[in-house]
């Protein structure tokens, strides 16, 4: 019984893998980091002070009910992304307005379009999998561990296999036409699978 579980929670780990891998990393996102997370939290104090702004200097109702609800959206944001640690100063016009949070806002930019590429995620799929297999021990967990630690390694080569062409290619342009033909042979899955690694 503890085998055929073992046996199927292998198998539900492996065909997770491969979708994951199939799929690609296009839905993936790195989780908020402390700047992201001070960025948001700003966001929604600009929304708060523009807000009070308008109302305070009798804008327009059109503007008005503009920054409310840019206000409300806002805070779903800050909300999403969680607290920071440390909040940027940002209780006048003069504090959100300083260089410091225009910098904020680039970089925070900047990190938010990051996504983890597919060799991070299949790295850590197959730590997490190896994990897993050393907790199951017995004898299944321990051929799963060597079978988990046997593909991360074939898929650190193959990373450097790919990193490499590409780097040769290049460096030598003349000759990259005749690399392309020279790979021209392998299989249509092979030629599938390099072209998911290297996106």
């Amino acid at each position: 019984m503890k085998k055929r579980q073992k046996s199927n929670s292998l198998r539900a780990f492996a065909c997770a893998c491969v979708c994951l891998l199939l799929a690609g990393c296009g839905s993936l996102r790195f989780a908020p980091d402390e700047m992201q997370k001070q960025n948001a939290w700003l966001h929604n104090r600009t929304a708060i002070v523009t807000a009070e702004t308008a109302r305070a200097e009798d804008a327009s109702e059109t503007l008005q009910a503009l920054t409310q609800l840019n206000e409300a959206q806002s805070r779903a944001f800050s909300s999403y992304c969680g607290l920071p640690d440390e909040f940027p100063q940002a209780e006048t016009t003069e504090d959100i307005l300083a260089e410091s949070n225009w910098q904020l806002a680039a970089t925070a930019l900047q990190a938010s379009a990051e996504r983890p590429d597919t060799w991070q995620v299949a790295d850590s799929m197959l730590e997490l999998g190896i994990g897993i297999c050393a907790v199951l021990g017995g004898v299944g967990g321990a051929r799963a561990v060597r079978t988990l630690k046997d593909a991360r390694t074939k898929s650190q080569a193959l990373r450097e296999v790919i990193t490499g062409n590409e780097l040769f290619k290049k460096q030598n342009q003349a000759q990259a036409a005749a690399f392309k033909q020279a790979q021209s042979n392998q299989s249509p899955e092979t030629r599938q699978l390099v072209a998911q690694m290297k996106a």
